[in-house]
């Protein structure tokens, strides 16, 4: 196994090292190393106290000094060296109320929620592994450092990290740790929905997307919210808890994806693909009440509506549908139709469109555009100020005859001069 840090961490840990310290690369940065991953982040662990590491390096900031963490910038890079740790009592369900520091790394390490975040690295030692990480990074489990139930309690976003984690790597979660899950679900009401919105979009962008399954099979979605809740389970399950405990073994068995991989990991797709069985008003209560931002929720809205709506492959019907949103967005819903353009495997319901349809529409909407038909207000042979010189009132009027104009040339594109637009204007049509 070829490992590679960063220079600058490989310095900082070395600079530590040279004033007498312990220092290693931690969590995740050493999971991803394993696993032939690049890492993202680099967080760095030590013996040194805070104070300690800022009087061994010129540029710090302190970023959660009380916690033990300093960030060390080397060149316009921050790297964050956080003291060994043990935490205090979490009455919050979310976070420590103290932190007690330590020298000793394994009690740091002991503190971490999954072992395949509970290991540390440096060049001089190699790895540290107290707690069957590597192991479980090749069995493919996610598995709790500890007891679970502990751990969970500690922090209830570890729950939903569990099944994040086994979306993005694609692993099994430990049965005793599944079954923690599920008896600990009710504390997710300690978490704040912008961190739960988080979780769950990390999940959807990840390579297994229909793990979101799991979050309604371990009873959690019910503490999400009340729509998020309703977005997947028939009405008459509603309330109920889904899916009695399965061994890992039975689990590998999994029913039809709740949402396709294929489906492009941008977050707006992600989310309309598993809220496509939704009314556009149920899917838009789901994403505001995990307050993401409007962009995705107008974008996704849009996608859930047009989803299941039949587009007939003919010019005039691509040309409406082309104009009821902007052009990036008509791509991506014929992108997610195709990816659902097979039968519904879990409903039997046939998709509104095959897939010989779709890539007759994609064809002809690509000669639309080659030929610049007009399909929006902003490419009309007329404006406001024209319709308001044929004599149309200021105010709603305008744009109610600017619409009317538009549908006229969406039926025949030929159409769109200013003579005739106000010639039809004119006669009252």
């Amino acid at each position: 196994m070829k490992i590679s840090i960063p220079a600058p961490a490989e310095e900082i840990i070395g600079k530590l090292n040279e004033y007498g310290y312990e220092a290693y690369v931690v969590g995740g940065c050493v999971r991803d190393m394993m696993l032939g991953r690049e890492p993202g982040d680099w967080d760095i662990t030590t013996s040194a106290l805070p104070d300690q590491v800022k009087q061994v390096f010129r540029r710090t900031v302190d970023t959660g000094i009380q916690h033990g963490t300093v960030t060390v910038m080397m060149g316009n890079e921050g790297y964050e060296v956080t003291t060994y740790r043990i935490d205090g009592e979490y009455s919050d369900g979310r976070h420590p109320n103290h932190v007690e520091f330590t020298p000793n790394l394994a009690e740091d390490l002991k503190r971490r929620d999954f072992t395949i975040n509970a290991m540390a690295y440096n060049s001089r030692t190699g790895f540290v592994d107290e707690f069957g990480g590597a192991e479980d990074l090749k069995k493919g489990i996610i598995r709790c450092v500890g007891e679970p139930m502990d751990r969970f309690t500690e922090d209830a976003l570890r729950i939903l990290r569990a099944i994040r984690f086994s979306a993005q790597l694609g692993f099994l979660i430990e049965d005793r740790t599944y079954e923690a899950i599920r008896k600990i679900a009710p504390n997710m009401v300690h978490v704040s929905k912008e961190r739960i919105q988080t979780e769950l979009t990390k999940l959807l962008l990840s390579s297994h997307p229909g793990h979101m399954e799991l979050v309604y099979e371990t009873g959690i979605s019910s503490y999400v919210s009340d729509a998020f809740h309703r977005a997947y389970w028939r009405e008459e399950e509603a309330g109920k808890v889904p899916a009695s405990f399965q061994s890992a073994v039975e689990r590998t068995d999994r029913r039809v994806p709740l949402i396709p991989a294929s489906i492009a990991p941008e977050k707006h797709m992600r989310w309309a693909g598993f809220l496509r069985r939704c009314t556009p008003d149920h899917a838009e209560a789901v994403l505001k009440d995990l307050k993401l931002d409007n962009d995705t929720i107008n974008k996704a809205k849009t996608l859930v509506h047009w989803q299941g709506t039949r587009i007939t492959p003919d010019k005039h019907s691509i040309r409406v549908v082309m104009s009821r949103m902007e052009p990036d967005l008509f791509d991506d819903l014929l992108s997610l139709k195709m990816c659902l353009a097979e039968p519904d495997l879990k409903t039997g319901e046939p998709r509104p469109e095959t897939g010989e349809e779709l890539e007759l529409i994609a064809r002809l909407a690509e000669e639309i555009r080659c030929r610049g038909d007009c399909i929006s207000l902003k490419t009309l042979a007329v404006s406001g100020h024209d319709i308001m010189e044929a004599g149309v009132k200021p105010g709603k009027e305008v744009g109610a005859a600017l619409a009317g104009l538009l549908e006229f040339v969406l039926e025949d594109p030929k159409r769109n001069t200013r003579e005739i637009l106000l010639q039809y204007l004119g006669s009252g049509q």
